[in-house]
């Protein structure tokens, strides 16, 4: 199944075309060293929330906006040899520096533990972080599973859930901070693609009100309240 390395971005908003255009410069070489896919999507709808949000996850200010974003690759010893690789790619030298703060980058290696629907080039990309008990994967991955049958029911394109793999502490932001795991839990990454952001929007009443979207909150498998969500638009997609 798909492997992902998963990142949130905070970046000047200032910056979106100078981002865009440093991501798909990059793209070739990325492509090169084994990377399948890249998506990277730009902040449509970033709700502020009681415990943790995605502004907090990367500690962003307000002249910044939140980017998710992923490669895709054929298994973990592919992402690993691609890094390896782009650390030492000649190429690498010439591009420009980051357009963004990379200290508070947060970044990981996920397993795909649900990968529905089709691959394509998506207008829209709704994006999800949050802790799962270790013990109540399997209980996750069948309302996952419920889920993505209402998602792509409604129009979405594809539905991803990933699995923490290769979670990194990192010294100002990273994955367990963002939504403050405990000890017995892993960070899931997860995502919806959707042709666009109007089709998303216009189907949610139907899509909340799907028998497959109800859930006792007593029962989740997981704190509701420690779970990151929004709503990007698609500025790059290459690979798929």
């Amino acid at each position: 199944m798909t492997y992902v390395e998963g990142f949130l971005v905070a970046v000047p908003t200032a910056n979106k075309e100078i981002y865009r255009e440093h991501a798909s410069d990059a793209w070739p070489i990325f492509a090169e060293c084994g990377a399948k896919r890249i998506v990277e999507s730009w902040g449509h709808d970033i709700p502020d929330g009681e415990v943790v949000d995605l502004k907090r996850a990367v500690q962003a200010n307000g002249d910044e906006t939140v980017l998710f974003s992923w490669f895709e690759f054929s298994s973990r010893e592919a992402r690993d040899d691609h890094n390896t690789k782009i650390m030492a790619h000649p190429g690498m030298d010439h591009i420009d520096p980051l357009p963004f703060d990379g200290s508070r980058m947060v970044m990981g290696g996920f397993q795909s533990i649900l990968d529905t629907g089709r691959a394509g080039e998506s207008g829209c990309v709704e994006g999800f972080v949050l802790a799962v008990p270790r013990a109540k994967k399997a209980d996750y991955l069948a309302m996952a599973q419920k889920a993505a049958g209402a998602f792509l029911n409604a129009g979405a394109n594809r539905v991803v859930e990933t699995w923490e793999d290769d979670v990194p502490d990192g010294k100002k932001t990273d994955f367990h901070r963002a939504v403050k795991t405990t000890a017995d839990e892993a960070v899931v990454f997860a995502w919806v693609e959707w042709p666009s952001v109007e089709l998303r929007e216009s189907v949610l009443p139907t899509l909340m009100a799907d028998e497959c979207m109800q859930y006792d909150p007593s029962t989740l498998p997981f704190d509701r309240q420690r779970a990151i969500c929004g709503t990007f638009v698609t500025i790059l997609d290459k690979g798929a």
